[in-house]
Parts: structure tokens; C-alpha cells; sequence
């Protein structure tokens, strides 16, 4: 699905008239000339067609929490597969770069890219005040809302407010486990928290919490493959959009600066489009 930015030299060749002064320098000021001009089409590069970027070589290692399809996830040889690492790839290619996705624990993931270990962080990352004084975001690229999932037959939640005095489960450092310590207290016993969502999913079926609350695209996945089991409440009220973006380190504006253009090119061209109707079932 990703688009690929094809590399064609673009080169036009010096006005003769030039040529034929060099010829009458000296012999070392003829090779003098031939060395600048050497140095000057070096500087020059390559440039791509069709307005995409030029191939500069860079790979940048990307770190994803692979356990939130359909964002993220493992796949086929533990290959990290999903929404965002197709996006990003199709952004790469437009922008110039390379990407190698590292499947990382959500928990630890902003001192991993503060730390270097990664160039980018591509995880359904919900945009915030907090974490902006941390991290630089790209422009966004997923808008998002807390949902609730809750068993067939649990039919007094129909609200946020619905779960004090439950057993919610959450994944530890999202933007759900804050939503839930504003409504319970930061250390209710009533928020359990997880490692992955999948955890999060199979307590929720095995019953040991009442609820689960995550980002809209990650609980409707599940809902959906669930067979009936479970359905979701949604509360607009309750939750504000959040936005995705992808993160780089404070201060890396040339990085940042191209993933903002790879995106930009992946909307206009319908790359963008036919990604979330891929994964999502409607064009964006």
C-alpha cells in the first residue's frame, strides 16, 4: 500500500561556451576547473521526480509497542506490521529517508528516545500537554477518543461515570489509565493496569475486571473479533478527541520538518485514503 518515491538524476550539463574557456587555462588551471566541477556536481546530488524528496540514505530506527493492532502489532517473522508502520513507510519514501521498526514495551518507550536508542516513536501516541514538554510531535495523523468495552449484559455502564467502584482495566501509561485516575484517584485499586492491551482484552473475557477503556481504534478491533461477547460505550462527554503523532527527540526540527512533508504528500497523493480504508473500512 505504501507509496515509493522513484529517484531519477537531474542534471543539466554546463553552457559549452564555459567548456571552451577552460580549455585555453593552463594545465593546472584546467585541472583546478575539472576538480571545482567534480565538487560542484557532487554538492549537487540527486533529486527525485515527482516532487518527492531526494534519496538521501539515512535510516532512521523507529520504536513501536507492536501490541495494538491494528496500529501496530507482530506479524509474519516477527515483523512489525499496522496502520502506522505502513503510514510511516509511505511517508519515508516520499520524504527520502529509510525506517527499521524496533518492537519496544510501551512502559519505558519515552526514555528509550530520549535516551537515543530510537529516532523515531511510531505508537499510537496521543499528542498531549505533558508528554510535548518531552518529546517533539509531528503533525498529527490519527484522530482518536477513549471508548469502553464492556461484556454483553453489563448494561448499567452507559457512562465514564458507570465504572467508580469497578475493576477497570487499562494499559499502564496510556491516556485511559489518566482518564481513569481523574475519575477514581491516581492509586484506586479499582485501575488495573497491564503491560500490552492484549492483557488488558483477555482479562476483560476471562472476568476478572467489569471494563476495559482504550483508544476507539484498538477496542473496536477487538469488539469486533470477539464474537459477540463484548460491545462498546462510547461518552463524548467524558472524552476528549486525542490526536496521534509520531515523536522524535527535542530539538531534531530537521527530522521532524520531514516526517510534517512525507505527510503532507501521502494526504495529497490518496495514500493516506487508501491506508485507512484498509485498515479502518472508511477513506479518510
Amino acid at each position: 500500500m505504501s507509496s515509493r518515491a522513484i529517484e531519477a538524476l537531474n542534471y543539466k550539463a554546463p553552457h559549452r561556451n564555459w567548456s571552451m574557456r577552460a580549455m585555453k587555462l593552463s594545465p593546472g588551471g584546467f585541472f583546478l576547473v575539472v576538480i571545482l566541477l567534480a565538487a560542484t556536481l557532487t554538492g549537487c546530488g540527486r533529486q527525485a521526480d515527482s516532487g518527492a524528496a531526494a534519496e538521501d540514505g539515512t535510516e532512521y530506527v523507529v520504536g513501536s509497542d507492536a501490541s495494538y493492532p491494528p496500529f501496530e502489532s507482530v506479524g509474519v517473522g516477527q515483523q512489525v506490521v499496522g496502520f502506522d508502520v505502513d503510514l510511516l513507510r509511505a511517508v519515508a519514501a516520499h520524504a527520502g529517508f529509510h525506517v527499521r521498526f524496533v518492537n519496544t514495551p510501551w512502559e519505558g518507550i519515552f526514555g528509550a528516545l530520549a535516551q537515543g536508542r530510537y529516532d523515531i516513536l511510531a505508537s499510537s501516541i496521543s499528542i498531549n500537554a505533558a508528554r510535548a514538554q518531552a518529546v517533539d510531535f509531528s503533525d498529527p495523523y490519527f484522530d482518536a477518543r477513549q471508548v469502553i468495552a464492556v461484556p454483553h449484559g453489563a448494561n448499567e455502564v452507559g457512562s465514564f461515570a458507570d465504572l467508580r467502584g469497578e475493576r477497570v482495566a487499562v494499559q499502564v501509561g496510556t491516556t485511559a489509565d489518566d482518564d481513569l485516575q481523574r475519575l477514581v484517584g491516581r492509586d484506586s485499586a479499582n485501575i488495573v493496569r497491564f503491560q500490552t492491551m492484549t492483557e488488558a482484552f483477555d482479562a476483560l473475557k476471562a472476568g476478572r475486571v467489569k471494563a476495559l477503556v482504550g483508544d476507539n481504534g484498538v477496542v473496536a478491533g477487538f469488539v469486533r473479533h470477539s464474537n459477540g461477547m463484548f460491545f462498546t460505550v462510547e461518552d463524548t462527554a467524558s472524552f476528549a478527541p486525542e490526536h496521534y503523532g509520531f515523536a522524535v527527540r527535542k530539538g531534531r526540527e530537521a527530522l521532524r520538518g520531514k516526517i510534517n512533508a512525507g505527510l503532507a504528500a501521502v494526504r495529497a497523493d490518496g495514500t493516506y485514503a487508501a491506508l485507512y480504508q484498509k485498515y479502518f473500512g472508511t477513506g479518510r
